[in-house]
């Protein structure tokens, strides 16, 4: 029986190579490691990871195609940016709700970049908003956010990301008991991968059994935007 798909170390030695020649000639010449060693092996765990996805929602997409899929592109949109670097130094992919393009939806995510590997679901800087929808029905849906949340599975292994309020939201006050989750700016979760997972068979079996522990989450985020799952 063949090895389940993961990567290889010359994954993480382009993308190392990547960040010290970030540049378009460079890349380039390079494109054809780039092909074999990152994004093809990324596209086949993405594959793989549609049956464990399916047994949690039919909502869900994790869509193997080279463009439009689920793996990020490469490139960087500069347009607006400060750091005018070309490529992303590292790989990523979104595993989407089948409505994403056409409202605000939570996914789950892959990340891989040598020691900084890591995935995670949720919502990942939303607009305004957005937020506001979410701590509204967190503050009416009280207990269910405990159980998807801070149950003792999840916060175990999980932590969410990202920046808070420093002063209660507009319409709550500072003693309300879930004061710290309503102050969050993205509601996303999620933890580390150690290196040496992602360059073993086991890859795709582990971030099953973390897109399950995770789907609670997803599920309630849903349901505060009124999406199925």
């Amino acid at each position: 029986m063949p090895d389940s798909p993961h990567f290889t170390p010359a994954a993480f030695t382009f993308l190392r190579q990547l960040a010290r020649h970030n540049e378009r000639t460079w890349f380039k010449s390079h494109q054809a490691s780039y092909e074999r060693d990152v994004r093809e092996p990324f596209l086949a765990v993405i594959a793989a990871l549609q049956v464990p996805l399916a047994s949690i929602s039919p909502r869900f997409r994790a869509d193997p195609r080279k463009v439009g899929g689920s793996l990020f592109r490469v490139q960087r949109d500069t347009r607006f940016a400060a750091d005018k670097q070309p490529y992303k130094t590292w790989a990523g992919a979104r595993l989407f709700h089948e409505r994403h393009r056409e409202r605000p939806a939570p996914s789950f995510y892959l990340h891989i970049q040598p020691g900084e590997c890591f995935v995670g679901a949720g919502l990942w800087h939303p607009e305004s908003a957005t937020l506001k929808r979410i701590r509204a029905f967190i503050a009416d849906n009280p207990a269910a956010w405990r159980r998807a949340a801070h149950g003792r599975d999840f916060a175990a292994r999980y932590e969410f990301w990202g920046e808070k309020l420093t002063r209660a939201p507009q319409g709550y006050t500072p003693d309300h008991p879930l004061i710290e989750d309503l102050k969050l700016k993205s509601y996303a979760a999620g933890c580390a991968l150690d290196d040496a997972l992602v360059l073993s068979p086991r890859l795709v079996a582990e971030v099953g059994a973390h897109l399950h522990r995770l789907a609670p989450l997803v599920d309630y985020l849903c349901a505060a935007l009124d999406l199925e799952f």
